[in-house]
């Protein structure tokens, strides 16, 4: 195992690092031997999304430059909720948390490896936290955190007013328990997480400090945002999940693709591997030829190909290629079609009732408002199937158009898609 003496420079290069505790002393612990390190994921969702990606990308940073990662699912804590300004969270049952928390390991090992000498591992908090009493919760975590400091946290006090459970003002407790066990049980002596999280983290480090007497380190990675501030992790869908049944590779692809110019170079930074010089030498050609939109092409095809792997984000590349290109639509998987056509919306229509004609489907699809229209559009060489121009305004699909057997793609001059579904 070789250490990666250039870690604390790359990570501060990427813009990684929003805050942390002591970064001459965590630089002088990197170059002494491997760090054990961890990094929580509370399961309050079917899926991890964009904003956890960052932290499980930064695990794998520091497991790629030798240092040793304990990968946390928070099976007690997810039944809790870190508080957030909405409101007070719906608590999910015991039987679905932990549903939840073996999807969420499932999306974290395929990027940490767990052999060789700085071998991950995966932990569970409700493992020590569910044995523990009330009683010895209390006397031996809840004497250390004075309320006044508990108070002063900026979520706390934002929901003062409108109200707070003593449920989820407690969630700092078992957070800073977290790292109090990880630091005993397993030497663990830096945690990170999300910038949202500093409240948290810098409790835990104070937790060992007044009963351990140690001190360990903690950063947190900024949280994402567009160019206007507003946060990112959304799609017009919802989140931008991590998990191909929740967001299909096609679309996953798709949100990278359209990521704002002003916000190449960071995000590049964050979610991909690529070197420094790759990068700095992508974002001037950027710079210089923004409508060739290559910074958006790479930051796509490399994220999707991190997350869904690389014969998907091929899928998806095709897809677009074939809607938008005019391209050949039958080497295409049934599935990333069917992703792909969701996003531009979609017809469904009986196969035993029979398949209607173009015009009809123009028109159910909505893509002419009028059977007039549908025929106008025809006429004037507008309309196609499956990207092949239709000349005939009585045309009607057969069994053999169908791709995958189930599937016709109608459009309307250059841009305006839909799909048909025959079920």
């Amino acid at each position: 195992m070789t250490l990666d003496p250039t870690l604390l420079d790359d990570l501060e290069w990427r813009g990684l690092i929003a805050h942390s505790t002591d970064l001459d002393a965590l630089r002088e612990a990197f170059s002494s031997g491997s760090v054990r390190f961890y990094v929580g994921f509370d399961p309050t969702a079917p899926s991890l999304h964009m904003g956890h990606l960052v932290q499980i990308l930064t695990a794998k940073r520091l497991q790629d430059a030798g240092h040793t990662p304990f990968a946390l699912v928070g099976g007690a804590t997810g039944m809790i909720g870190d508080p957030k300004e909405a409101g007070e969270r719906v608590m999910n049952t015991a039987e679905t948390v932990q549903e939840w928390v073996g999807r969420v390991r499932s999306q974290i090992e395929p990027f940490l490896s767990f052999e060789g000498d700085n071998a991950a591992t995966m932990v569970n908090n409700l493992d020590w936290t569910a044995p523990m009493s009330t009683i010895d919760f209390l006397r031996d975590i809840g004497k250390h955190f004075p309320v006044n400091r508990m108070l002063a946290r900026d979520v706390v006090r934002t929901r003062l007013e409108s109200g707070i459970s003593y449920t989820e003002f407690s969630y700092v407790l078992l957070q800073s328990m977290d790292y109090l066990n990880l630091h005993r049980d397993h030497g663990v002596t830096l945690q990170f997480g999300g910038s949202d999280q500093w409240g948290n983290l810098t409790a835990g480090v104070e937790l060992i400090r007044r009963t351990d007497g140690h001190k360990v380190h903690a950063i947190a990675t900024p949280l994402m945002t567009k160019a206007d501030g507003t946060k990112y992790g959304k799609t017009d869908g919802g989140a931008l999940w991590l998990d191909p049944d929740m967001l299909s590779p096609y679309a996953f692809h798709q949100f990278w693709l359209n990521a704002e110019d002003e916000k190449i170079g960071e995000l590049l930074r964050v979610f991909t591997f690529l070197s420094r010089e790759e990068i700095e030498a992508l974002e001037a050609r950027h710079a210089e030829k923004p409508f060739l939109r290559e910074g958006q092409k790479t930051l796509a095809d490399e994220v999707t190909a991190l997350v869904h792997g690389a014969v998907e984000m091929e899928q998806a590349k095709a897809a677009a290629a074939a809607l938008f290109g005019g391209g050949e639509l039958t080497g295409l998987s049934t599935a990333t079609l069917a992703a792909a056509l969701q996003e531009t919306g979609t017809a469904r229509v009986d196969r035993a009732a029979g398949i209607p004609g173009v015009v009809d489907l123009l028109v159910e699809t909505g893509l002419a408002k009028s059977k007039g229209e549908a025929r106008r559009t025809v006429s004037e060489g507008g309309a196609y199937l499956n990207n092949v121009r239709v000349d005939d305004p009585d045309a009607v699909p057969t069994e053999a158009d169908l791709i995958g057997g189930s599937w016709l793609v109608l459009r309307r001059g250059k841009k305006k898609f839909a799909g048909v579904e025959v079920v």
